[in-house]
């Protein structure tokens, strides 16, 4: 009876090594004390909504590593309040190369959803989050970390370009143009 019971345990352990930390991947989440709003244009502007997309990378000795299994859109606020579309759909997410208990620094990314990826979006239609340390990972009966409270993660703003001078100049040019014909 000893030696299943020390095999039982062996397996139990071996089992909980090889398992991966994971992250609750929610930028509104109030029992966390977790708030991030992302903006379009200013930090009063309105969120993405759900033609934009965000996803988690890992961070590891500069480098950046994007989790596949994290890429989620922004909420559709349909009738309810425009604020929800500054929020991701919230998921939890395996962590590679974490266990349970373990820390991993994260960093949020978000872009326009008509692009492939981060990297392949325009410039000036993504952004992106501070690193994030997340200690306590979850994993197995253990409950997911969260994502940083208010105090280090905020949310961020994702830049709207602006018309060029010469465009609003051409615009302005043409407007006359259309007003002198009258």
């Amino acid at each position: 009876m000893k030696k299943l019971l020390i095999a039982l345990a062996a397996v139990i352990v071996t089992v909980a090594s090889y398992a991966q930390g994971t992250v609750n991947f929610s930028t509104r989440n109030n029992t966390a004390g977790v708030d991030a709003p992302v903006s379009l244009g200013n930090a009063t502007g309105p969120g993405p909504g759900p033609s934009y997309k965000a996803a988690l990378y890992v961070v590891s000795g500069g480098n950046l590593t994007l989790i596949p299994a994290s890429v989620t859109t922004f909420r559709d606020p349909g009738t309810g309040s425009a604020l929800l579309a500054k929020y991701i759909t919230p998921l939890v997410v395996e962590v590679p190369g974490t266990t349970v208990g373990g820390a991993a620094t994260l960093r949020m990314r978000a872009w326009t959803g008509t692009a492939a990826s981060w990297e392949a979006a325009d410039p000036t239609l993504r952004g992106e989050s501070i690193d994030l340390a997340v200690t306590g990972l979850g994993g197995g009966a253990v409950v997911p970390a969260d994502l940083p409270p208010n105090s280090v993660f905020n949310g961020f703003i994702i830049p709207v370009p602006e018309p060029s001078t010469i465009a609003l100049g051409v615009l302005g040019a043409a407007a006359l143009l259309l007003r002198r014909r009258k």
